[in-house]
């Protein structure tokens, strides 16, 4: 099993948390949204393939956060509360 560092918790087993979202991929402002640009916003992800910042919940604390982790071994970098220079 592998650890995620929880930055309000320290390090805990990976079943305690759910991914939420890719980072940086801002919700957009307002109700005259046309429907392209609201589907990019559901639908498309940009999936890279190496280091990507993502954020996440541990499902204990119920805090959000971001964390570096490399989609092809698996890594994990750094995490951060968010607006700690998180997307």
């Amino acid at each position: 099993m592998q650890l995620f560092p929880c930055p309000f918790c320290g390090p805990r087993p990976e079943t305690e948390f759910h991914y939420g979202a890719e980072a940086g991929n801002l919700r957009p402002d307002g109700a005259e949204v046309g429907a392209d640009r609201w589907a990019g916003y559901l639908y498309m992800r940009a999936n890279p393939k190496g280091a990507t910042r993502e954020i996440w919940v541990h499902m204990t604390c119920g805090e959000f956060f971001a964390m570096e982790r490399d989609t092809i071994d698996h890594k994990i970098g750094r995490s951060l509360a968010l607006g700690e220079n998180a997307e």
